[in-house]
């Protein structure tokens, strides 16, 4: 069963195609991530998923219609956050929930409830122009779950909130989950991907190149050791290292891409422990999603 299904879909400005022939399928309750770097076609696929332009080329259905010809029957069961909204300057925060409570469909969640999920209920008499970039997205994403969306759209949905507000939508966001929603997200935050998503995708030019879950999307990606040697010993002495892809010196500082991490890292200590050889700065890490996209960032998987 899915609750988003996605085919070869295709969005043209003109002469330009910002969305190639984009797939993927979000099945209930799981929330689905798209990365890609700007301009990679993430707001594009997200706008024709959500109904709000008609695609080009291929299909979309969100719970088993399409939510461009199908609005009627789409909209009440979804939520929309936007990469940037529109408020009325003058209103309160809570006269702009009641006003949004008002095109609603659904018996929304009472205003209070929404702004206590997000945080804002101690400016619920302040006037929206009054409010912080970061308290706008805030009240953003309190309108989005208002109606008690069984999916949620959210475009980049942390953008500009304090590291603390952050990780509290991440926790609201893995509530909504817990009670059934589907969520697609956008992000520009890997964090954030690998904090929420069970499953993702990068773009890069209009096309997915990576899908899966991030262990999955990682998984092609080697892992890194770097370290830095002592005087008096050179580069040339460090011995090959199993599993190694690629090894870069700059001075006397060494960094290792390798497929074997820990066979490597064993190899590298057998080395140095008997010489009496000390790695200053010794790290050593697995590969990790931020790797993984700026490989494809560089061209790498385009």
């Amino acid at each position: 069963m899915t609750v988003i299904e996605v085919n070869d879909l295709r969005r043209r400005y003109g002469g330009y195609e910002a969305v190639r022939g984009v797939s993927f399928a979000v099945g209930p309750g799981e929330l689905f991530a798209l990365l890609g770097t700007n301009g990679a076609g993430k707001t594009s696929t997200m706008e024709l998923v959500e109904g709000l332009a008609r695609p080009s080329g291929g299909s979309v259905r969100v719970l088993a219609d399409d939510p461009y010809r199908a609005r009627a029957a789409v909209r009440p069961r979804i939520g929309i956050m936007l990469q940037e909204a529109g408020f009325p300057a003058d209103l309160t925060v809570t006269e702009m929930v009641r006003m949004w409570a008002g095109t609603l469909s659904r018996p929304p969640r009472p205003a209070t409830e929404a702004l206590e999920l997000v945080a804002l209920e101690h400016r619920a008499t302040t006037s929206v122009k009054q409010l912080s970039g970061g308290e706008r997205r805030r009240l953003d994403l309190a309108l989005a779950i208002l109606g008690r969306p069984d999916v949620l759209f959210l475009d980049e949905p942390t953008t500009g909130l304090d590291p603390e507000s952050r990780r509290r939508t991440w926790r609201l966001v893995r509530s909504l989950l817990v009670d059934g929603a589907t969520v697609l997200l956008t992000t520009h935050y890997l964090e954030e991907a690998e904090e929420l998503a069970d499953r993702l995708a990068i773009m890069h030019h209009g096309q997915i190149v990576a899908t899966g879950t991030v262990e999955e999307v990682v998984a092609g990606n080697p892992a890194r050791i770097s370290f830095d040697l002592p005087a008096g010993v050179s580069p040339d002495a460090v011995p090959p290292l199993p599993g190694a892809r690629t090894v870069q010196c700059v001075h006397r500082s060494i960094e290792v891409r390798t497929d074997r991490l820990q066979e490597s890292l064993a190899a590298l200590l057998a080395w140095a422990n008997p010489a009496g050889i000390v790695l200053s700065g010794l790290s050593a890490r697995s590969a990790s999603l931020e790797e993984a996209f700026l490989a494809v960032a560089d061209g790498g998987q385009s």
